[in-house]
């Protein structure tokens, strides 16, 4: 509490992926990275002039260095989706800096509106040894959060429902998904989209792999590798029911058209490459029938412009929903609601309606 401005500062560095040297070079001689050094360990303090300069180098506002949340955070049992994100390390500290601000404002804001909302986490007890167990992981799911056969309409609304806490963050395209723990709340934190129109399927199956990660319990003997793939199979299973995949892709036939697999994709919001997954682990197709698809696959470029769109917003929106409620009670104030939202307070204001 003593050095605030300097856990700020050491914050905001890490957040922007920057060494005390890369913030030197970005303020441009304005203030020495040992002077910077000092800031952070709280025997110096920055005049106005530098202050400023800082916000402007780390794209914060001034009053953020200044900001005490009354919520702490501590990110526990943090985990990555594996083998598919491609991050550095100091990308993973940025990431991970990101999610624990989002963290303490989300709670923070759900502390002060107090929605009395109960959480419905899933807890698989049974050990996970091999994709047979994971398929039959997916299938408590759907029978405890009574999903039926259909599918799943927006994977990031159903998981904010039962009480897990999405973040979205800007980040690196080496970066998918991840998992972690703060006191008693479940996090998953998932790549913003970065463009509108962009195929949400890969969003939607890492959220449901991440899923995995908080709910099952893995087999000691079992490598990360081999870890990652049952996630990869519980994901698709709780996406594709196996009764609908059985009933949909059938055992009788000798080919595959892509026409049919778009219109599978944008049903049941699965990609392609799962849907091949889906079928071998259901002895739909061998070993050699994937392995041409993969081929193909790769061959025609799919991965880069897969045909077919899921129509979904797949976008947290409960954070945003408590700063609503929190205006309507008279909790927040207009400028209290956008700084949980991280916008401009004029801003907030322009697109503010009230109906009543």
């Amino acid at each position: 509490m003593e050095n605030v401005f300097g856990n700020k500062l050491v914050s905001a560095r890490k957040m922007a992926g920057m060494s005390l040297q890369d913030l030197e070079n970005k303020l441009e001689k304005v203030v020495s990275r040992q002077a910077l050094h000092k800031y952070e360990q709280g025997k110096m303090k920055p005049d106005s002039k530098v202050l400023l300069a800082l916000a402007n180098a780390l794209s914060i506002p001034a009053d953020y260095f200044y900001s005490v949340p009354a919520v702490n955070v501590e990110l526990t049992n943090v985990d990555y989706r594996k083998y598919i994100t491609k991050i550095s390390k100091t990308e993973q500290i940025a990431i991970e800096e990101k999610a624990k601000e989002s963290c303490e404002s989300y709670l923070e804001l759900e502390h002060l509106i107090s929605p009395q909302e109960k959480s419905e986490y899933f807890s698989y007890d049974k050990v996970i040894y091999n994709a047979d167990d994971a398929e039959a992981a997916a299938k408590e799911l759907r029978n405890k959060w009574k999903l039926g056969y259909d599918p799943i309409a927006d994977v990031v609304e159903m998981l904010e429902d039962k009480g897990y806490k999405v973040i979205e963050l800007d980040a690196p395209d080496g970066f998918d998904g991840m998992k972690a723990d703060v006191d008693n709340h479940k996090i998953i934190v998932l790549r913003k989209s970065k463009k509108p129109g962009e195929d949400v399927v890969r969003k939607r199956f890492t959220a449901m792999h991440e899923l995995a990660h908080h709910a099952l319990n893995f087999s000691d003997k079992l490598t990360d590798k081999e870890t990652e793939k049952l996630c990869h199979a519980f994901a698709s299973a709780v996406l594709y029911p196996a009764d609908m995949a059985l009933k949909e892709l059938s055992k009788d036939r000798f080919h595959f058209y892509q026409n049919e697999l778009v219109l599978i994709k944008e049903r049941w919001g699965i990609s392609f490459t799962a849907i091949f997954s889906r079928a071998l682990h259901l002895k739909i197709i061998t070993d050699y029938i994937y392995r041409r698809f993969n081929i193909g696959y790769k061959e025609r470029k799919l991965s880069l412009n897969e045909p077919g769109r899921y129509m979904s917003k797949e976008k947290p929106v409960r954070m945003e929903r408590l700063v609503y409620l929190g205006l309507s009670k008279e909790i927040l104030t207009v400028n209290e609601a956008a700084y949980y939202l991280g916008v401009s307070a004029w801003k907030f204001r322009e697109q503010l309606h009230q109906i009543v």
